[in-house]
């Protein structure tokens, strides 16, 4: 049964998002501010966070930072629409997705839907590949581990299955929009720098020298590769 945890300042719009999350099948934690959420996160196993950014005492980026360094649980921005540079910052430490205010309940259950989908592994696809290996890169993808040079890194869910993608075709150029169609299983309408956001924060991960990758390369006017045998 996943647990989901709400943060926000506002306790009108947790209490409005969990009954948009009324579903029998979660438990829904509450946070009113980034420091609950993390204490949460420490104290909890979660399955996704839904946080907003603006919050006193710890706000929702810091939060996220700091929950990155112990989770990759699926998080989900509570966005203004005036707050697009949050967005992307967000996006940059971390985020999963965001959802702009004023919600739409429809939305909500998809998108929460979607991200638990892929967390816990159910109707992501099967695979045939356990393992994939480039260089110093090697997936794991029956334990959903991910190591460098033997040692392990955390990847978001996003940034696991760009990695995958592109790990499992070596040398194939893929497009920002075919990566977002494979990755969030939707039409990239409006999100056409998020694709480039999570290739920046993975080659952060990945790479000794991201402004130099010997591993996630871009061919210019057309889209990304991961480079063959390297």
């Amino acid at each position: 049964m996943p647990n989901i945890l709400i943060c926000d300042d506002e306790k009108d719009i947790v209490n409005a998002l969990k009954i948009y999350l009324s579903d029998p099948d979660y438990i829904i934690f509450t946070a009113y501010n980034g420091l609950e959420a993390l204490e949460t996160v420490k104290s909890k196993e979660i399955h996704l966070i839904l946080m907003d950014i603006m919050m006193p005492v710890m706000d929702g980026i810091e939060a996220m930072t700091k929950i990155r360094q112990i989770s990759n649980v699926p998080i989900i921005l509570l966005t203004a629409k005036s707050e697009d540079a949050d967005k992307i910052l967000g996006l940059n430490v971390g985020a999963d997705d965001y959802i702009t205010k004023p919600f739409n309940p429809l939305e909500v259950s998809a998108r929460v839907k979607s991200q638990l989908r892929r967390f816990l592994r159910f109707g992501s696809g099967a695979t045939t590949v356990e393992s994939l290996v480039i260089g110093g890169i090697e997936l794991d993808d029956k334990g959903k581990e991910v190591t460098v040079d033997g040692a392990p890194i955390q990847l978001t869910p996003k940034e696991y299955d760009i990695l995958k993608l592109l790990m499992s075709h070596p040398g194939e150029v893929f497009a920002p929009r075919d990566i977002y169609k494979a990755v969030w299983k939707e039409d990239p309408l409006g999100q056409d720098g998020t694709v480039a956001v999570h290739i920046r924060h993975l080659r952060e991960k990945l790479e000794i020298d991201p402004g130099n990758p010997r591993y996630i390369k871009v061919v210019f006017g057309q889209g990304y590769k991961i480079e063959k045998g390297r």
